[in-house]
């Protein structure tokens, strides 16, 4: 596997690290335990972490030469593909790879220069699209680059296959990229199902966190970035108590997230918001946390609220509900999957604030419904485990693995000469000198 601009090993919530990052360790430890041995290539920021590093049995992360040993702009990675992907040939030279699984165009491109070179199939996993998030950019927001929109583009066209996270990720893979739908793997992402669950309920949470037993929390936890909607939150806050002044002296607002992206251009904004809004006595920012924390700020929250302005799947709303939480989030992208509408929450079209508040006010008023909403979630969640998906991950790769195999046999038998170039039916880069 290969990711080159964020370590497995980074906390998720912090940074340009989360649901991709979770994902890639938590699809390793499952494939490792089917029986697969993984490697997990990414990029030294000098964290003092040797070259090679048990993750689990059979899943070690491997950090690989490429730019300053510092960590880097997002924005500067394309120029370091290069250099990783020599150094990945490098690493590569002499143990035997089945398959090449990259995460994130910037890792897709390194691997597409690698898996040609070394003729073994490409696997990618977008996580995002540029396309799909330029269409739902928060106010003054920046849109992501053309070289990414390029990079996703070739991705699209060169990978072997292409797992999807949801339906709709297939069919924005479809309609704005071009992907045949034979060429894609639709595999959900799951969870740690010995980590999210109710445990002993909201009571025993709020006690170890520290919690009034009689407060409304509604919890909001993610990147602090525009695009996850922290912003919105707020203002539906503030509209909440608009409406229902009396919640004020039990209402209870943790964010749980560091800053990221576009986030980390203005640190302060959130706070400022909150101050010009009134809101400091309600809303608690609070650093990421690990997941057996946040298991227990799910168990806490009465709703955890999620309006995203753009989401590949939302771990954390399934994480949520597998702790018998219901979630309040946006209409976008993979959350229609993840949350059951009406029955394990409730989804909200558009970022109006109005329309949070009201649900938010829902909730509060209805304590007992919100509570049948929760049983059914962590019912839903139940059975989303890792496991289904590095099934249908080792499925995938399978796949890959006939077709290549049947494309070179094609190939061999129509070559005019031995010494005649290979015609491969997708375009790809060479790895430069």
């Amino acid at each position: 596997m290969l990711s080159v601009h964020t370590s497995p090993l980074h906390q998720p919530g912090t940074g340009d690290a989360g649901g991709m990052n979770v994902y890639m360790v938590e699809l390793s430890r499952a494939l490792a335990r089917e029986g697969a041995r993984v490697d997990l290539f990414t990029r030294c920021l000098g964290e003092g972490h040797p070259p090679r590093v048990e993750l689990a049995p059979g899943v070690d992360v491997l950090h690989l030469p490429a730019g300053p040993r510092r960590p880097l702009p997002k924005e500067t990675m394309p120029e370091l593909v290069p250099d990783f992907a020599r150094a990945l040939l490098a690493a590569t030279a002499r143990d035997h790879y089945d398959v090449l699984h990259s995460h994130y165009w910037l890792a897709g491109q390194a691997g597409t220069l690698v898996a040609e070179r070394r003729n073994i199939p490409l696997v990618h996993t977008m996580h995002t699209l540029a396309r799909v998030k330029n269409a739902s950019l928060a106010p003054g927001d920046r849109p992501e680059p053309g070289p990414r929109v390029h990079g996703e583009t070739a991705l699209a066209a060169s990978a072997d296959r292409l797992i999807a996270n949801t339906a709709a990720e297939a069919r924005a893979l479809r309609e704005l990229y071009g992907v045949g739908s034979g060429r894609t793997d639709v595999v959900a992402p799951g969870i740690d199902v010995r980590i999210f669950h109710p445990a002993d309920g909201r009571r025993a949470a709020r006690v170890r966190l520290g919690l009034p037993q009689d407060a409304f929390v509604p919890l909001f936890a993610g990147r602090i970035q525009p695009l996850k909607g922290p912003d919105v939150l707020v203002r539906s806050i503030a509209a909440l108590l608009r409406r229902s002044p009396w919640l004020r002296g039990r209402l209870l607002v943790p964010v749980i997230g560091g800053l990221s992206g576009a986030g980390t251009r203005a640190p302060g904004e959130l706070r400022e918001l909150c101050a010009r809004l009134g809101l400091l006595d309600v809303v608690r920012c609070r650093p990421a946390a690990p997941q057996q924390e946040l298991a227990d700020w799910y168990r806490a929250a009465d709703v955890l609220v999620m309006p995203s302005r753009s989401e590949s799947f939302g771990l954390v709303a399934l994480e949520a509900q597998a702790c018998g939480t219901p979630v309040l989030a946006a209409a976008v992208g993979g959350l229609p999957a993840a949350v059951r509408d009406g029955v394990t929450g409730i989804l909200v079209r558009g970022h109006d604030p109005d329309d949070y508040a009201g649900a938010l006010h829902w909730f509060a008023e209805h304590p007992a419904h919100a509570a049948g909403m929760g049983r059914a979630a962590a019912d839903h969640a139940r059975g989303m485990d890792w496991r289904s998906t590095a099934r249908g991950t080792l499925g995938s790769y399978t796949r890959a693995l006939r077709e290549r195999a049947s494309e070179v046999g094609q190939e061999r038998r129509h070559a005019p000469a031995p010494a005649a170039a290979s015609s491969r039916r997708y375009k790809r880069a060479a790895v430069p000198a």
